[in-house]
């Protein structure tokens, strides 16, 4: 019965194939967007980019924030409080949302 299954869904190889190819790099990419290490020359560039002037204090804070949210919270759902939309901050004592400065 094996010899049968197997002529009869041969032509869905290349599909079977190709699916676990995709599956690979998904793994892989995972593996390298949580790397700690990738994370850590991430938050470096962040600085690097903040002290050449290339970005606000703002935009730097916001941007380690999210770099440092891959690591809290693999998968990119949002936290347990979080609003889930951009420009929002909850607010450290209140714990409302308030707006980022400059907006």
């Amino acid at each position: 019965m094996d010899i049968l299954t197997a002529l009869l869904t041969l032509p869905y190889a290349p599909v079977r194939g190709l699916t676990s190819v995709v599956k690979t790099l998904h793994r892989q990419a995972e593996e390298q967007l949580y790397d700690p290490a990738n994370v850590r020359r991430e938050l470096e560039g962040l600085d690097a980019a903040l002290a050449a002037g290339d970005l606000s204090a703002e935009d730097h804070a916001l941007a380690q924030q999210q770099v440092l949210d891959r690591l809290i919270a693999p998968g990119g759902a949002p936290r347990e409080g979080e609003s889930g939309q951009p420009g929002l901050a909850l607010g450290p004592a209140a714990g409302r949302p308030r707006r980022r400065a400059g907006r």
